[in-house]
């Protein structure tokens, strides 16, 4: 018997689409319940509460008790980024769900990818640090450079505290709709949370899709042109 990770049981519970659109809904980054979480996959209580079990059993997701209440949200960024790859992967094979509408212009100027921005705004942040020289690129290997730390620091980051964490402060991201990397990592979750901060991004409630505010737009562009 072959030895090493035993790929073919993550496969097979992603693979299942109640599964599979239960995972899609909690890439937005947000706890949910099991009954949106039904809702959302298109089937009973009692059978999405099956699928939630068995992905908490396979560390696929998160149980998180809040008083009366249980929510589920992504194990972590692990499982975000091979769900976003799966994405890019499944779009570039033509293998679509639903033939693109206005949701889904929405989503490739810019949305969640778990707790970082994603989209053509994603990569426009990402292309924006490295064609400044403020990310060193090697292949899937990125680090911000000592220039980056500086001008990140400006942002309102606190790159040093980053760097304490055991999370990857870097990672690259395979985007799925633009088929080009966007920044993910702590510092890529630090950025996205302070753009919203600044008002320059407004989340939709319920929602993976983010909305640049008139002022976001201006300031988003001047702080990461291309």
């Amino acid at each position: 018997m072959a030895e090493g990770p035993d790929v073919t049981r993550i496969a097979q519970l992603i693979g299942d689409p109640a599964r599979g659109a239960i995972l899609s809904a909690l890439m937005s980054g947000r706890a949910l319940t099991a009954g949106e979480l039904a809702r959302e996959a298109g089937v009973t209580p009692a059978t999405a509460s099956g699928h939630l079990s068995l992905m908490s059993e396979a560390g696929l997701i998160w149980p998180r008790k809040q008083g009366r209440h249980r929510y589920f949200a992504l194990a972590d960024d692990d499982v975000a980024h091979a769900l976003e790859t799966l994405a890019s992967l499944a779009a570039s094979k033509g293998h679509l769900r639903t033939r693109p509408g206005p949701r889904d212009d929405k989503l490739r100027e810019a949305r969640v990818c778990y707790d970082h921005l994603a989209g053509r705004r994603g990569v426009q942040l990402f292309d924006s640090l490295a064609g400044r020289g403020f990310l060193t690129i090697n292949r899937e290997n990125v680090a911000l450079s000592q220039l980056g730390r500086a001008e990140i620091g400006k942002l309102g980051v606190d790159v040093a505290a980053l760097e304490s964490n055991s999370r990857p402060v870097c990672r690259v991201c395979l985007d799925w709709s633009e088929r080009k990397s966007h920044l993910a990592g702590s510092l890529g979750a630090s950025l996205f949370q302070r753009v919203v901060e600044l008002g320059w991004f407004h989340r939709n409630v319920g929602a993976r899709d983010v909305t640049l505010t008139p002022i976001g737009e201006r300031a988003f562009d001047a702080a990461f042109p291309v």
